[in-house]
């Protein structure tokens, strides 16, 4: 039977880097994907300081550079015509003090790219974890469906990066409690208008919100709506939902004319999880595996990262002496879950501010003023958003220059 000393199920953002993380330990590492690329609409595409000074210390800035991608450094809320800024990254204390609006695929491969340098990396793609092995209580790898049919790989260590809908974390009987959430997303993209936005800019209506975002070339557009509604926007077609748009977006009136059917808008299910137990003797699940984020602060991608960087930290160590214990897999959720637990109570609090019963608001006015006289103040949501509670930074194993 094939062996590995760690197995990777996912190959995100959190496996993609946890992989080359290990590998540049020295720790022998396998990455399973599912799927036969990495081309596939991520939406968000957000990486934020804390992930851009990552990349820094990696080594790979220089390359990370030459994407294509846009740069995000604020974010608005327009009050009677009148853009207020709530989150300014220029003012934070980073060597990249800004939000970097990246097709995911492209981050994946450069990762990919990095972690293929090392000889004990290896990426298998189109292949998919199907169940676990064990030995009594204890996992002790995974079953897979690849190119070439069934297999099975021997693992000191299994770890679940496969997202909200881990087929890791099901196989492994870990159960994630759900946060009651009253919306859904939905993600298009618009024609780039005359005057593109600079910053994040939300709009507010009447049971309905949107994010505009700048990309190359054109503008996402990611639309909040009461959760549920998605077969009932289907139904109604593409002119009403233009009509809706039109509405919340009038500036924009033009770019949404040329929304030619539903099948441009992509519904995306929100949903607020955590596990209260990350591991098992021999497993560990990781970023949305083990805590699902609400769209809200595009920071999922960002907190998964963190994930990865601490559990390659605190474990390329006992897995190199061949040591390891699920009192190793506990000190990762340990760290983890501070940062992990304060940015979901924010964004459940946001939820109630931006979306609640009653339909869509926005920031309340008193924290407007404050933000309008005191500009300064708006690097607090900006060092929330964009570096977060409890940050990681590369460990000098794997630290580049």
């Amino acid at each position: 039977m094939e062996r590995t000393e760690v197995c990777v199920v996912g190959g995100g953002p959190a496996g993609m880097m946890l992989g080359l993380l290990l590998a540049r330990a020295g720790v022998e590492v396998t990455v399973l994907e599912k799927h036969a690329d990495f081309l596939r609409d991520f939406r968000g595409d957000t990486v934020h300081p804390s992930t851009l000074r990552l990349l820094d210390e990696l080594g790979l800035w220089a390359k990370f550079e030459q994407l294509p991608h846009s740069k995000v450094d604020s974010v608005s809320v327009p009050v009677n015509g009148t853009p207020v800024k709530v989150g300014d990254l220029s003012r934070l204390r980073t060597p990249h003090p800004y939000i970097a609006m990246v097709p995911q695929w492209d981050l994946l491969d450069l990762l990919a790219e990095a972690a293929s340098k090392e000889p004990n990396f290896t990426l298998r793609m189109n292949t998919e974890c199907t169940g676990l092995l064990r030995a009594g209580n204890t996992v002790t790898g995974v079953r897979y469906h690849g190119p070439d049919g069934e297999g099975a790989l021997r693992a000191r260590l299994t770890v679940g990066t496969d997202g909200r809908w881990s087929a890791v974390r099901a196989a492994a009987g870990l159960r994630p409690h759900e946060f009651p959430v009253s919306f859904d997303a939905w993600w298009f993209r618009l024609d780039a208008p005359e005057n593109m936005p600079a910053a994040l800019t939300p709009a507010a209506g009447d049971s309905q919100f949107a994010v505009l975002i700048p990309r190359e070339g054109y503008l996402q557009v990611a639309y909040i709506a009461p959760k549920g509604i998605d077969e009932q926007l289907r139904a109604d077609g593409i002119e009403a939902f233009r009509g809706r748009l039109r509405e919340l977006l009038p500036d924009y009136t033009p770019q949404i004319d040329r929304l030619a059917s539903m099948d441009e808008v992509k519904h995306l299910d929100v949903r607020l999880s955590r596990l209260r137990r990350w591991h098992r003797d021999g497993l560990l699940c990781i970023g949305d595996a083990a805590h699902a984020m609400s769209p809200i602060g595009g920071v999922g991608i960002n907190l998964a990262v963190q994930d990865a960087v601490a559990t390659a930290r605190l474990l390329a160590e006992p897995l190199l002496r061949g040591t390891l214990r699920e009192r190793d897999l506990a000190a990762v959720q340990r760290r983890r879950w501070l940062p992990m637990t304060v940015v979901q109570g924010l964004q459940r609090l946001l939820h109630r501010v931006v979306f609640d019963e009653d339909g869509t608001s926005g920031p309340p006015e008193a924290m407007l003023r404050v933000l309008r006289r005191f500009p300064a103040l708006s690097a607090i949501p900006a060092y929330l958003i964009g570096i977060g509670p409890l940050p990681e930074h590369a460990p000098r194993f794997a630290r580049r220059r």
